[in-house]
């Protein structure tokens, strides 16, 4: 599918309104939220290197072989490339026209932004929503609808792999006590997420009135916005989930891309392990990967010194790698996936926000 979105109809839909996206930059405020966030993920990054004994971790890293290095960044790079793919499908599907080139840079800035904030995805997707609005002829909710539901999609490969471990994990017994608890809220995630998105589209009515009892409170004390439009914005936005989601044919592709995309962010912790020479079973990637990510809860940007230390206390558990080998291999599997696309994407970001 492909056209043209329609101009929006009114002022209160006017994707430039500051009112629609709020702060479309990285303000001072979110930039504090960053620094803060940052230094408490370096102090939680100082102390599991302290536990496990820094020397131990540098000597590992020493050893690196830098070809598997090389390799496992660009397996990052190919999975920003496939889920912007994703992306890229859904906006078609919605009749949001924009290039392929175009949107790279602006996936990019989204997934700067996503990790550069704690809890950034709530965050991150706004303000590309606005960018999209800003870039093309659709509205602000278009642009969201569509962005949500490409980050949706990329959820599913998600529950797959990390079912797909679990499975594995229970049917070779190897699942320690410790590990029990980060076992049970997979599960609960796996199962719960897909069932508050099933409520949320069948019971859009008790969605909507839950919105506009919550944001009450602001509509009374400002003109700016109002009750009527909060209830237009919300149909707007289930109209254009409504329109990606007609075509099974664009929705197929998408997930396809979404779990090439998943692949290829999963495969530089088995490419760390074997640039450190670590014995890392690939199937237990796929329950590693999904299952240290639920760290990403930590208020953090990017989960940063959470994820580093679910990964080091699952690696010890599940496997005969010791503590310092597995720091290392935590630390050089986050350096070839979060910061190095953290420095690939941080100038896309800044571009997107100029041209914005």
């Amino acid at each position: 599918m492909s056209g043209e979105a329609s101009a929006p109809a009114d002022s209160t839909s006017d994707p430039g309104s500051e009112s629609d996206a709020g702060s479309p930059t990285f303000d001072r405020r979110t930039l504090a939220k960053a620094v803060v966030g940052f230094a408490v993920a370096g102090v939680l990054l100082y102390l599991l290197g302290s536990v496990v004994g820094w020397e131990r971790i540098t000597r590992a890293l020493a050893d690196a072989d830098p070809l598997w290095v090389a390799v496992a960044c660009a397996s990052t790079l190919l999975y920003l490339l496939a889920w912007t793919k994703t992306w890229d499908v859904v906006l078609t599907a919605g009749a949001i026209s924009v290039s392929y080139r175009r949107l790279v840079p602006t996936f990019f800035a989204a997934t700067f932004a996503n990790y550069t904030t704690p809890f950034g995805q709530a965050g991150g997707e706004p303000f590309i929503a606005y960018v999209l609005a800003t870039d093309t002829e659709a509205s602000y909710e278009q642009s969201l609808a569509s962005v949500s539901t490409a980050d949706l999609l990329n959820l599913f490969p998600f529950f797959t792999f990390a079912g797909l471990g679990l499975a594995a994990l229970v049917a070779t017994g190897e699942v320690p006590p410790g590990t029990r608890p980060l076992v049970a809220g997979l599960a609960a995630i796996a199962v719960g997420v897909p069932a508050v998105v099933v409520v949320g589209w069948y019971r859009r009515e008790f969605i909507e009135n839950a919105v506009v009892r919550v944001t009450g409170p602001v509509v009374r004390r400002t003109e700016r916005i109002d009750t009527e439009g909060i209830r237009e914005r919300i149909d707007g936005f289930y109209g254009q989930l409504g329109r990606i989601a007609s075509d099974p044919r664009d929705l197929l592709v998408a997930v396809s891309f979404s779990y090439i995309g998943w692949v290829f962010f999963a495969l530089p912790l088995y490419f760390a392990a074997l640039a450190l020479s670590l014995p890392l079973d690939p199937l237990l990637v796929v329950f590693l990967v999904p299952a240290s990510s639920l760290a990403g809860i930590t208020p953090t940007p990017g989960g940063l010194g959470g994820v580093e230390a679910a990964l080091v206390a699952l690696v010890v558990a599940l496997t005969p790698i010791a503590a310092g080998p597995a720091a290392a291999l935590a630390i050089a599997y986050r350096a070839t996936s979060y910061w190095f696309a953290l420095v690939t994407c941080g100038p896309m970001a800044l571009y997107v926000t100029a041209r914005a």
